[in-house]
This record gives C-alpha cells, structure tokens and sequence, in this order.
C-alpha cells in the first residue's frame, strides 16, 4: 500500500509574500525620498513654485488678488482722492481695524504737493516698494510716470525685487497709475483706478457714481468704499 503524506505547504508560501512585501516597502521608500529630493531640488531653482503652494493670496489671470485689502483712486475735476480700508488680518482673524495703507511721498519744496501711494498685499514688501518708488522720483522729479516705469523694470528683472507681492496706485496732481509685479504700469481711461479684493465693487459703483455733477472725487471715493464694504466678506 502506498502512503501519501500530505504537507503543509503554507508557511513556506507566507514567508515568501512577508519577503516580497518587506522589499516592495523598502523600493517605495527609495523612491519617495528620490523624489521628494528632486522636489527639493526643483523648489530651490525656482522660488515661484514654494511660493504658489504656501502664498495664502489666490490668483486670477496670473494677478494677486489680496484678502482684506480695498483701495480706490478717483480723478474727477481737476482733483484726485485715494481711499481705503483699515483692516490688517492674520489668516482669519482681525488683528487691527485702523492701519494706513495710503502714504504720502512729499515733492522737493513748501508747496504741500507731492505723490499718493496706496498699497495692498504684504505690508513689508509693499513699504519696500515705496521706499524704492520714492528714490525713483528724486532720480526724476516731477515724473511720475517715468519713476513707475523705472520702477516697474527693476520690480520685474530684479532677482530679489521680484519676489514682493504687493500692488501699488500712484497719483499725483496730473496722472494716476497702477503697478503690478507683472512689469504693468497702468494709466485709467477714466481716472478711476482700484486694487484689492474689494476693488471690483468699489470700481463699478465709482464708475456708476462718477457722472453725477454734485459728487466731488472725495464724495464718489466714499461712497465707493461704502458699497464695497457691504459686499466684499473681506
């Protein structure tokens, strides 16, 4: 008689799986930290990737668009007002209702003339900006226009400039203009002009308002500003 002798032969498979699942462990290591090296690398070469995925400001058509910031220029005869808000916020919290976010950059002389700059996006970034505008128009007294041109190239070719996220509205007694980091020097048609998250609002309810004879430029920047404050969550 013949005798079968059966075997077990289970250990000897699970040992197998256990090995080829502890070396598929350790190949998926090797290639997550390859990876994650090369990330690295890529973050150190370009600073513009680090910033789009840790910037809390959100984009739209490749311009910052700044939370919790409204300022609005009008030019009506003859005179020109810049307004904006107060508000310094930290992610979602309020931290100072009354901040100047509109500064005055006097001209050579007695006169009381100078130019207007209001400024939205990182405080910081946008007082070195002013403080640049500012050599740019003793360079160039009297040129507003040249001194944001200027301005604006080294704001775009310079490799530490180009890294401040902020947008500025400058206006003196004959122009107002808007600057982007994107290199853009910008000139209204109707010399209304606006930036921050806010801004939509108060331009269309400016352009609305700007018709009416009675409304001085103060008159229609306020009640600008009134309209975007009801809108604007920010």
């Amino acid at each position: 008689e013949s005798v079968t002798e059966e075997k077990n032969i289970w250990p000897l498979h699970s040992e197998k799986i256990l090995l080829l699942l502890i070396q598929y462990s350790i190949c998926l290591i090797i290639l997550s930290k390859a990876n994650m090296n090369s990330l690295a690398r890529a973050f150190i070469r370009n600073p513009v990737i680090c910033r789009s995925f840790h910037s809390t400001t959100a984009t739209l058509g490749g311009n910052n668009q700044y939370h919790g910031t409204t300022i609005v220029c009008v030019r009506k005869n003859g005179k020109v007002c810049m307004m904006g808000d107060g508000m310094v916020s930290m992610g979602a919290m309020m931290v100072k209702p009354n901040a100047k976010k509109i500064r005055l950059i006097p001209a050579k002389g007695d006169d009381g003339s100078g130019t207007i700059v209001g400024f939205a996006g990182s405080t910081a970034d946008a007082f070195t900006l002013v403080e640049r505008l500012e050599s740019k128009l003793e360079e160039h007294p009297g040129q507003l226009a040249r001194s944001c041109v200027e301005l604006a190239k080294g704001w775009r070719t310079d490799k530490y400039l180009r890294r401040l996220e902020a947008s500025l509205l400058v206006a003196d007694e004959y122009v107002s203009l808007e600057l982007t980091g994107n290199g853009d020097v910008l000139e209204s048609s109707d010399g209304i002009l606006g930036v921050g998250s806010g801004s939509p609002y108060a331009l269309a309810a400016a352009r609305a308002l700007i018709d009416i004879e009675e409304l001085s430029a103060e008159d229609v920047a306020h009640r600008a500003m009134k309209v975007a404050a009801n809108m604007c969550i920010y």
